[in-house]
């Protein structure tokens, strides 16, 4: 089975009434519609197991007729053969996993529920099979023989064997059959973990419900939002309401404004203690769960003969081990350290100022008391830049860096149905006119939705032996606040630069020029995918972009270089603190991951967890607060012992964003189209190879310390 990055999810038809007349599953059936994208307002919840029953089905047959024939294996007959043959599957199963997450109906859960044990099975069972293996084996061997490959198709060979090897080809016996049991069992818990997390982030009990008179030093904005929130809560509950009341939940645009601007610190706490307690007891718990993962993980890189599972999933990473992450983990927690704690001093100092002698900072003080001191330095407000940030101009802004970049062209496109009234979708034009792909976009919060922010591809980019090119259908979700009263959506710099780095990977899937889907667009190595978005977040702190787009939604006057010049001299305060907040993820992850013997049923989660981010600690733990169980990108999200290469990526695109500097232009054509490159290559090129193509030299991390402040 083929790669699935990110997690999405579409708005489909939940009904399953009987009809008059035979209907066709449109999940069986190639697209008819225009762009042949896909037909979400057709799709019922009961014909994703019939579609993924018939496509594997149909993919056995192919993998069938691979290992019955009697001529010599060649790259043609098996390895091309078996890349082509799981294309409905992979599709299907994208369409369903990405609207499990954008519209979290249980419906959908329970359908995810039930088709992963026959998914999971059924990707082992191609891993393990012998004759399929050995075939494919022996094209490995040979291929240096074979003179008519292609750079293309040397690098499909390599990781179709690699993938054959890390997914137990090799084992035999007893541990062949183990790792097909464990494998089965990590699938249903990781599903198990994302469910929980997404069902308790909706959960009733982790809201406050406030009145007018609590919510002192909130932006009217946010105190807008919570009074919708409130009376649409009332509403699907059925309760009347009378205006008095305003509801707060641990999703990100309530729950930042909360934190940052509430003066009442005793709210703050208990907003915290809500956040970071989640998955902890109750029906959606997630504390043994998260050591069943991890010690499915443990034995699975002991059957390979690894002492810990980092070390067995980071051979295919560029940091090739984990005593390199350590390495990179350490080296940014010396640079950044004495920093944090210098930021985390002058803080302190400053509320002391009028809080008293003895205030001491908590974790839920800092984003309150960081905010007031960084407007008494920089005379700096984010909620300066909101009414600059209007969501359709913003829009129009982070489409035109990738004109300004790459010369490519985003036109609304009414004739392809979307999964939800909130969706658009865009046809994608490079600077030729020519049509690369489809850009779905989801902007808005809403119950259900898992949190965060993600993109995801419902059809990978390929190109067949005639040239033709399948278009990528690429999607972008967020949770930003939907618009208030008559009132526009109007974003934070926060959300911007997370715009911004989600649209980043989607320029990554729709630029993709390979002519294989698995070595295609986004389907690189986990610690280089970041790159791609990270360095779309350079532009935010650049005037010339800035001045493209950011102008008043009253007035259309653009934002006044004063507040761009505040916005950037603010832009390195809290970098220390950001860099160590990262890096107690990082730590974290590879405190599970490079354990070496099982995490006891008795082990006490919090304690683990403190002693692994002790060396890179912000606050001391509130008690029953506790990171892991709720932590999804490392037990469900595909981030294990991977977590750190955001801040491997931040190196990249930092050292990447210093070569437009150095040109003189941010938007240098002839350093856009190398880094074009990157993005159409996706995992056709190893990534230090394309890097070092790109910037002439390997990446430094140089840059990104003069970018934080760290070196001057």
């Amino acid at each position: 089975m083929k790669k699935i990055i990110g997690g999405a999810v579409a708005a489909l038809t939940l009904m399953t009434a009987p009809v008059m007349q035979a209907r066709t599953n449109p999940l069986t059936v190639p697209s008819t519609l225009e762009r042949s994208a896909v037909p979400f307002d057709q799709i019922q919840v009961n014909d994703y197991e019939e579609a993924i029953r018939q496509a594997i089905a149909e993919q056995n047959q192919a993998i069938d007729a691979i290992t019955m024939q009697r001529s010599v294996p060649t790259f043609e007959n098996t390895i091309q053969a078996l890349e082509r043959s799981g294309y409905q599957l992979n599709h299907t199963i994208l369409i369903l996993s990405n609207l499990e997450h954008a519209l979290g109906a249980p419906e959908l859960q329970d359908m995810m529920t039930k088709v992963m044990p026959m998914l999971t099975e059924h990707s082992t069972s191609i891993m393990l099979n012998e004759a399929l293996w050995q075939r494919v084996k022996q094209v490995y061997e040979n291929r240096d023989l074979d003179t008519s490959l292609t750079p293309e198709d040397r690098r499909l060979i390599e990781e179709t064997y690699n993938d054959f090897v890390d997914n137990g080809a090799n084992l035999e016996g007893e541990a062949r059959e183990r790792y097909r049991k464990l494998t089965n069992e990590l699938s249903d818990l990781q599903v198990k973990f994302s469910q929980n997390v997404t069902n308790d982030m909706a959960n009733p009990s982790r809201r406050l419900w406030l009145t007018r008179d609590q919510l002192a030093g909130l932006p009217e904005s946010a105190i807008a939002a919570a009074r919708q929130e409130a009376a649409e809560a009332l509403a699907a509950e059925g309760k009347a309401d009378d205006g008095s009341q305003y509801l707060f939940t641990v999703f990100f645009p309530s729950y930042s404004p909360f934190m940052k601007y509430l003066d009442n610190r005793d709210l703050r706490r208990q907003m915290y203690q809500l956040y970071n307690t989640r998955n902890v007891g109750g029906e959606y718990d997630n504390m043994q769960l998260l050591k069943d993962i991890v010690n499915v993980r443990l034995e699975l890189a002991q059957l390979f003969g690894y002492s810990n599972y980092a070390d067995y999933t980071l051979g295919r990473r560029m940091a090739k081990n984990a005593g390199n992450v350590r390495k990179m983990l350490d080296e940014l927690a010396d640079a950044y350290r004495q920093p944090m704690q210098n930021e985390l001093a002058e803080i302190t100092e400053f509320a002391r100022k009028s809080q008293g002698a003895d205030f001491n900072l908590e974790a839920w003080d800092y984003s309150y008391w960081a905010d007031k001191l960084k407007n008494e330095k920089y005379a700096f407000n984010d909620e300066d830049m909101r009414p600059y940030f209007e969501l359709d101009n913003t829009i129009n802004g982070v489409f035109g860096l990738a004109g300004s970049l790459y010369g490519y062209k985003f036109k609304e496109n009414k004739n392809i149905p979307t999964y939800h009234a909130d969706v658009k979708a865009y046809d994608v034009l490079d600077k030729k006119g020519n049509l690369i792909g489809v850009l779905y976009t989801d902007f808005y919060y809403r119950p259900g939705k898992a949190p965060g922010a993600w993109m995801t591809e419902y059809v990978g980019e390929s190109i067949d032996d005639n040239g033709t090119r399948t278009l990528p259908l690429i999607s972008i979700v967020m949770n930003f606040s939907k618009p208030t009263g008559n009132e526009p959506a109007l974003l934070t710099p926060y959300e911007v630069e997370t715009f911004l780095h989600e649209f980043g990977h989607a320029l990554h899937g729709l630029s993709g020029q390979a002519k294989y889907e698995t070595l295609g667009g986004t389907n690189v190595y986990r610690d280089f995918v970041e790159l791609f978005s990270q360095f779309n977040e350079n532009y935010l702190t650049q005037q010339k972009f800035l001045d493209s787009f950011a102008k008043h939604y009253k007035t259309g006057k653009k934002m006044p270089k004063a507040l761009i010049d505040k916005f950037i001299k603010a832009s390195q305060y809290g970098a220390a603190y950001a860099c160590m907040r990262q890096l107690n993820f990082g730590n974290l992850d590879m405190a599970y991951h490079s354990i070496t013997s099982p995490l006891r049923a008795s082990q006490d989660v919090a304690a683990f967890e403190a002693e692994a981010i002790e060396p890179v600690k912000l606050f001391n733990a509130p008690e029953g607060t506790v990171i892991s169980p709720s932590f999804g990108h490392i037990f469900s999200g595909g981030y294990a012992a991977g977590y750190y290469g955001y801040k491997w990526a931040e190196q990249l695109d930092a050292d990447a964003f210093a070569a437009f500097l150095e040109s003189g232009n941010i938007y240098d054509p002839k350093t856009a189209a190398k880094f074009l490159k990157m993005l159409q290559s996706g995992n056709t090129v190893d990534p230090e190879v394309l890097y070092e193509e790109f910037r002439g030299r390997p990446a430094t991390v140089d840059a990104l310390l003069v970018r934080d402040g760290i070196k001057k």
